[in-house]
């Protein structure tokens, strides 16, 4: 059984792009090339977001995380 849910859609793709995904890719489809690509571009948003958060989280060097291990131990 498939993992994905699948949906028909039609949509005006470059002809040159997809062939130049599926080239770099080594994808044996145009599905594939456009999912690697999809896949690609969440993972990158995902990484940006995460990037956009750093700094703005308060941070003190002081903290010492074995003291907390250790006192959830005993």
């Amino acid at each position: 059984m498939c993992k994905y849910l699948h949906m028909a859609t039609n949509l005006a793709l470059d002809d040159k792009l997809i062939e130049e995904a599926q080239r770099s890719g080594k994808h044996k489809t145009k599905k594939e090339a456009v999912t690697a690509a999809l896949e690609e571009y969440i993972r990158r948003r995902k990484q940006l977001r995460i990037l956009d958060a750093f700094g703005s989280f308060e941070f003190d060097p002081a903290y010492d995380y074995k003291a907390e291990r250790r006192k959830r131990r005993s």
